[in-house]
């Protein structure tokens, strides 16, 4: 494995310091052979390796719109050393062998740490809960559990699920979305859906479901996460929740911090998503709430499709959105320019909590020696470059001018993006030298 050594970079936009990497781990400089590889870190910020709660990698079944090399490739190229793989595959991520596939798969890819996420219910049919102590007691060893993309909305199976999960010390993540209050649902409800002549899909949906699972994780003394936050009603209940010491964490998207409903006005289907584009209002309600502590990550819900799927009439198109290799620019634009979070803030919100909250081990204590060198450079004044590792292309960014250009990462040490481009890593028998 190369010895590298970053010459003056920026730690976390603060303090510059020369960083050295050895065998996969941070190292004192003069730990270093003679002859390491250098990169000039002057003008570019160190962060730790990002960490992604919330990826879809469609492998198996949808392999058209990605798999978990090239999702783990697209990951490498936003600056994310480790991504949870949603359950909504084909077939399902509901069991310890369909788990321990989809890890085998990212150990074989070796762009990132490809953590899979078990499913909640079998099938993600909301009707009977999936054997998640099994899941849990395999080599995988998920600690989140989803059926993302469904909720779980009866009220005695989620309550067996946040049960089950903590007896094996998981989290389960919901998709807060009553389907009673959301059928055909396709944008925000309100005026926009309405002279688009498009359901609605109001808010209460979302905020009613947070309330319920953060009483029942009460009840249980469990564990909830609430995936993609959208609305400004849902931050009121959390901050309640999290004010009454419920054990509740949440999560914002990059494109629920950025676009608008009414980017939906022609009814292009590159925006449709769920939950939905909300109100400038939301937007910025969002950004408040992550700025004062009550959302607790950036997750990217990264959803890849292929073309044909988001060609058609809105109605019809799919839900999602690219996210892994724009998430950090839309973060710097909409959150460090102006002056609402810090990028020490930055390393927290996409890496070190993320990474707690998904149990991933390294990731505490960044930079430091004998950690697992997970790196990303980035020069914060150079614009972001369009996409390129995905499969698909629904990226709704396109045009846009954000900030942040990714031309380092570093993997357990490995080198997996070199100015800007991907590198071909070093294996050992199909796997990143370990």
């Amino acid at each position: 494995m190369t010895d590298h050594l970053v010459k003056g970079v920026a730690l976390l936009g603060e303090d510059r310091a020369d960083l050295a990497i050895k065998d996969g781990v941070f190292v004192p400089v003069e730990s270093l052979g003679r002859n390491p590889t250098v990169i000039d870190g002057h003008g570019l910020v160190a962060l730790p390796g990002l960490v992604d709660l919330h990826t879809h990698l469609r492998q198996p079944g949808m392999e058209h719109a990605e798999t978990v090399l090239s999702g783990s490739q697209a990951a490498a190229l936003g600056g994310f050393t480790a991504v949870h793989a949603m359950a909504n595959t084909q077939p399902t991520s509901d069991s310890p062998e369909a788990v321990q596939q989809v890890w085998e798969w990212g150990r074989e890819a070796g762009y990132a740490d490809v953590r899979p996420v078990g499913a909640v219910t079998l099938g993600l049919r909301g009707e009977q809960l999936a054997d998640i102590e099994a899941m849990a007691a395999s080599e995988a060893a998920p600690k989140v559990f989803s059926d993302d993309g469904h909720c779980v909305s009866d009220s005695t199976l989620m309550r067996r699920a946040l049960d089950a999960a903590r007896r094996v010390g998981a989290v389960v993540a919901q998709h807060a979305q009553d389907p009673g209050l959301t059928q055909g649902a396709q944008m925000n409800a309100g005026e926009q859906a309405e002279r688009l002549g498009l359901t609605g899909w109001p808010a209460v949906a979302e905020e009613s479901i947070i309330a319920r699972d953060a009483l029942l994780a009460e009840s249980l003394d469990a564990r909830v996460h609430i995936c993609h936050v959208s609305t400004a009603g849902s931050l009121d209940v959390i901050r309640w929740a999290k004010a009454r010491g419920i054990a509740i964490t949440a999560e914002v998207t990059p494109h629920h911090l950025l676009l608008t409903e009414d980017l939906v006005s022609e009814a292009d289907p590159l925006f449709k998503v769920n939950p939905p584009l909300r109100t400038r209002e939301d937007t910025i309600a969002l950004r408040e709430g992550v700025a004062d502590g009550i959302i607790d990550i950036v997750a990217t819900d990264h959803a890849p499709h292929p073309a044909e799927a988001k060609s058609g009439s809105f109605e019809e198109s799919a839900f999602g959105m690219l996210g892994l290799e724009t998430a950090l620019a839309v973060v710097l634009t909409t959150l460090v320019e102006p002056g609402l979070v810090t990028l020490a803030d930055v390393g927290r919100l996409m890496s070190s909590r993320p990474a707690t909250i998904g149990q991933v081990p390294g990731y505490a204590q960044p930079f430091t020696p004998g950690q697992p060198a997970h790196l990303t450079l980035v020069d914060i004044s150079s614009a972001s470059p369009e996409p390129s590792g995905s499969l698909s292309s629904n990226n709704p960014y396109l045009g846009r001018s954000l900030r942040g250009a990714i031309l380092h990462t570093f993997y357990r040490g490995v080198a997996t993006v070199i100015d800007g481009r991907l590198s071909e890593i070093p294996l050992q028998d199909g796997r990143v030298s370990e």
